[in-house]
C-alpha cells in the first residue's frame, strides 16, 4: 500500500474558509472533511496543524493501518462504500459511518455497536443521481429506513450523505441538493430532532452544496492535490 505524502495548501484552504462564509446562510455550522484516503499519516498531521481534524477516509484496511498512530484531537469519518462484513472494524475504526444504504448494513453496525457498547453515528446515503455506479438508497426510501434505524439502540442517525449528480450543471446539482435539504428537514421536524447534518459536496461542487445548507462538505484534491495512481 503505498502512500503519498503531501501537506495542506493553505492558500486553498483560506479559499474554502471565504467561500463558506460567502455562500452557507449557517457558516458557523459547516464542518470540513479533509479526505485523507491515498495520502500517509504525516498528511493527516498536516491536516491537524491546520486546525482540520475532521478526517474523511474510504477503506477500513488503510484506516486500520493509518490510525496506529491516531490521536485523540481527530474525528474520523468513513465516506466510502462499507460492505456487511467490514462492519465489524468499521465500529472499532470510525466515529461516524457516512455511507449506511440498507437496512442489512444498519443491522450489522447496531449488533457490533452493541458488543461493545457504543451508540454509533451514522448517515444515511441517498443516490440523488439515481446513477447506477454509485452507491445509495433512492430518495423516497430514506424515510422507511430513517424509520426503522430509530428502532435500533446502538446507532445514532444524525443526517444524511450524498454525492453529487456527475455533471457541471451548476443549476442541476443545486436542484439535486436542494431536494437532499428539504429531505433533512422533514426527517429532522417527523422523525428525530438529531437528524441533523447535511453531508454534500465535494472539491468540485462544494460551492453549491453550501449555498443548500450543507453542514458538512468533503474535500480532499482541492487540499491536497492529487493522489498517487
Amino acid at each position: 500500500m503505498v502512500l503519498k505524502e503531501t501537506t495542506v495548501n493553505k492558500k486553498a484552504l483560506s479559499a474554502i474558509y471565504k467561500n463558506i462564509k460567502k455562500h452557507s446562510p449557517h457558516p458557523k455550522k459547516v464542518k470540513i472533511i479533509a479526505v485523507t484516503k491515498g495520502f500517509s499519516w504525516s498528511t493527516i498531521q498536516s491536516a491537524i496543524s491546520n486546525n482540520l481534524f475532521f478526517i474523511g477516509e474510504n477503506k477500513t484496511q488503510e484506516t486500520k493501518k493509518k490510525l496506529e498512530n491516531k490521536t485523540d484531537k481527530i474525528k474520523i469519518h468513513m465516506i466510502g462504500h462499507l460492505q456487511s462484513n467490514k462492519a465489524k472494524e468499521a465500529v472499532l475504526l470510525y466515529d461516524t459511518i457516512q455511507t449506511v444504504d440498507s437496512y442489512k448494513i444498519a443491522n450489522k453496525i447496531n449488533k457490533e455497536a452493541k458488543k461493545i457498547n457504543i451508540k454509533q453515528k451514522i448517515l444515511i446515503q441517498i443516490n440523488i443521481s439515481n446513477n447506477k455506479n454509485q452507491h445509495g438508497i433512492n430518495i423516497k426510501e430514506a424515510t422507511p429506513l430513517a424509520m426503522e434505524i430509530q428502532k435500533m439502540n446502538n446507532i445514532n442517525l444524525i443526517g444524511l450523505m450524498a454525492i453529487g449528480p456527475q455533471t457541471k450543471d451548476k443549476k442541476k446539482i443545486g436542484e439535486r441538493y436542494k431536494e437532499l435539504y428539504e429531505k433533512q428537514q422533514w426527517l429532522q421536524k417527523n422523525i428525530s430532532k438529531k437528524i441533523k447534518e447535511l453531508s454534500i459536496g465535494m472539491s468540485e461542487d462544494y460551492t453549491q452544496a453550501l449555498k443548500n445548507s450543507a453542514t458538512i462538505i468533503r474535500i480532499g484534491r482541492g487540499l491536497f492535490g492529487s493522489r498517487l495512481k
